[in-house]
């Protein structure tokens, strides 16, 4: 018994202190804070579309965008969220992505409607979507790196929501950058890869996040 009592007080005299993780809200700030760095530099280096300003005059773009930054912002909050075991009790929260995507998915088919005559297609096309999966791999790679250290439960779910985060970043580097007013080659060749990398990212959350 007495040995037992010794070696309990060694193991409580050799562990360390365990840090509490942030507040998730607090997590969600300083993703979204990294990701809009990385955006901002990009957007620097690249530079903007010639016509940004006058883009913005038009309706659906500006909300297109509009809604591309609420991807952005309620994706990093449902990550830090479904980084703890249990949500931290905001369940309603982890599903506002899917809302937004939803009212995303409504007005890009409005956007469309209105597309008359259509906007001519610009010469290139897969070229888009491997840019974007170019910018997202960075901010995918290091939000599923600071998730894994964490304690999430719900890993494939995670997962869709880190790579959807990370497409978001790249979906708006593009469209301030790239000179296109087509709106169907913008739902072909960058918003429905978001829909295969949401679900791709239910294997990666498998993979890296699974215990």
């Amino acid at each position: 018994m007495k040995d037992i009592e010794n070696l309990i007080g060694q193991l409580a005299q050799e562990g360390g202190a365990v840090k509490p993780a942030p507040h998730p809200i607090t997590l969600s700030w300083k993703w979204m804070a990294l990701s809009a760095a990385y955006l901002l530099v990009l957007l620097l280096v690249s530079g903007v579309r010639n016509e940004l300003t006058a883009a913005f005059e038009h309706p659906w773009f500006a909300i297109e965008v509009a809604l591309l930054a609420a991807m952005f912002i309620t994706t990093s909050v449902s990550a830090a969220l479904l980084s703890f075991p249990d949500m931290y009790q905001m369940r309603r929260a982890v599903w506002m992505p899917m809302a937004v995507f939803g009212v995303f998915t409504c007005v890009l088919f409005m956007a469309w409607r209105a597309d008359m005559p259509p906007a001519p297609l610009p010469v290139h096309g897969i070229e888009c979507t491997l840019a974007i999966l170019m910018v997202a791999l960075l901010p995918g790679a290091w939000l599923l790196y600071a998730m894994r250290k964490l304690a999430s439960t719900h890993y494939q779910w995670a997962g869709c929501i880190a790579l959807l985060h990370a497409f978001s970043v790249g979906a708006l580097w593009l469209r301030l950058q790239e000179n296109n007013d087509s709106i169907l080659h913008v739902l072909q060749w960058h918003y429905l890869p978001m829909i295969v990398f949401g679900i791709l990212g239910l294997w990666v959350g498998k993979l890296i996040l699974k215990w």
